[in-house]
């Protein structure tokens, strides 16, 4: 295996000595594999180990097990702990997810601070079959049918040339120690399922349908090349930059017999998702004026253009409040004051907000709304989404553009002089109180 992932490294230019690698290290074989070969080619490693606390104390013997390896082999260890659960929870999305986002985030800051030429994670090619499965369960398209590539950014894959089996004679080879995570052998989690059901059924018809997998997905990355490659010349062609403005042709856009893909191809680097795309389409010989919205932009259809635009709820951008008595940005007139709760009598006042001070963490985000926004308007116990909130207040489209939400550990607090959030009121145990006024 040595040898062939020494080739595969050559031949798709993923490394050279002495180059200085952050080596991701879960403690799992491949992962142990991966840093061990890395180590005795010479390269300069520094080991990297996420505790996402999702298995108790097994998550702990995991980290222990990593130090202990890399104190042995006197490789540097950086070691993070993430409240994985919570934070998928608090983003609405699968805990898969949230740990994905979470391990390369980091792993770029190291990077960073390193100054490392590149991150190398440990898949191998059972992984690229299963990742295939994945995305095409989810409906990603194709450039989620692409598969795993040996580099994406600085991202390196150098096991992506061997499969698993070969990584299990790798370790009982060199007689290399590693744990075992016990979720592998559970289905709870989509990964698991294929792995553990899906591919084996499926071997049951093709016994060497991974490398067909494989094959496809090759085929696939370089469809995809010309498939971009004709999109970029019909963006170019139906389409043009005006004064901070993205203009699409609506003419040239109907003339396309490919519409409905030249469409959403166009509008989702702006965050307009597939099912926003239909309505547009639908809405091309309509009267002129309707506005679709994204996370961060305004689509207008016009009567010979689709217009987009950055929102304008967005040009404030984002206010990072320290503490209470911290100097704010002219432009957002925030006042903080901390008080006694004796005797206090709440304003009935929208501009002032009363928190108790205790359920208050520091530092504030004072951000414009996002789409999946949601909070706990003060005096209900279920959350509601913020667009369901305006919907249901007739809020006019400028007062959504210009909605602010003040957020501690990103939950939403205040829905900035409208409504503040349940979960931070203040009660018969409040001591002291956070106050702030918007001018």
């Amino acid at each position: 295996m040595q040898r062939k992932v020494k080739q595969f490294i050559a031949r798709h230019y993923l490394l050279k000595n002495p180059d200085r690698v952050i080596v991701g290290l879960s403690g799992g074989a491949d992962s142990v594999a991966l840093l061990h070969l890395l180590v005795h080619e010479g390269y300069d490693c520094i080991a990297a180990h996420c505790n996402f606390h999702l298995r108790g104390e097994e998550s702990n013997r995991d980290e222990e097990f990593v130090k202990n390896v890399c104190r042995e082999w006197n490789v540097p260890l950086e070691v993070i702990d993430f409240k994985t659960e919570e934070i998928a929870s608090d983003q609405k999305i699968s805990i898969e997810m949230a740990a994905r986002d979470l391990r390369y985030d980091w792993f770029g800051k190291l990077r960073i601070k390193y100054n490392a030429d590149v991150v190398a994670v440990a898949h191998h090619s059972d992984d690229a079959a299963e990742t295939f499965l994945l995305n095409l369960i989810r409906g990603s398209g194709i450039r989620g049918l692409s598969g795993m590539k040996p580099r994406n950014g600085y991202i390196i894959r150098p096991l992506l040339c061997v499969t698993r089996k070969e990584v299990e004679d790798y370790i009982n080879l060199h007689q290399l120690a590693f744990v075992h995570d016990s979720t592998n052998s559970e289905t709870l989690y989509t990964r698991n399922k294929i792995r553990l059901e899906i591919l084996p059924l499926l071997e049951q018809i093709n016994p060497s349908v991974k490398g067909s997998i494989l094959r496809t997905a090759e085929y696939l990355n370089d469809t995809a090349e010309v498939y971009f490659s004709e999109i970029e010349k019909q963006r170019s062609a139906i389409s043009r930059f005006k004064e901070g403005r993205t203009l699409i042709s609506i003419h040239a856009l109907k003339d396309s017999p490919f519409a409905k893909t030249l469409l959403f191809e166009l509008l989702n680097p702006f965050g307009f998702n597939s099912t926003v795309c239909e309505e547009v389409l639908q809405a091309l010989d309509g009267l002129p004026g309707k506005q679709f919205f994204s996370a961060g932009y305004r689509l207008i259809k016009d009567r010979e253009e689709l217009i987009i635009e950055k929102s304008d709820h967005n040009e404030c951008g984002i206010i990072t409040i320290e503490s209470p008595d911290m100097p704010l940005h002219s432009s957002i007139p925030l006042h903080f004051e901390i008080v006694s709760a004796e005797n206090f009598i709440i304003p009935g006042n929208k501009n002032i907000a009363c928190f108790d001070a205790a359920k208050i963490t520091f530092p504030l985000i004072l951000r414009p709304w996002q789409t999946g926004d949601r909070f706990v308007p003060f005096g209900m116990k279920g959350s509601k989404k913020l667009s369901d909130y305006f919907s249901d207040h007739k809020f006019s489209l400028v007062q959504k553009e210009q909605a602010l939400v003040l957020c501690s550990e990103k939950k939403i607090i205040w829905l900035v002089g409208e409504r503040s959030d349940n979960r931070f009121r203040i009660d018969e145990k409040t001591k002291m109180i956070l106050k702030i006024e918007v001018s």
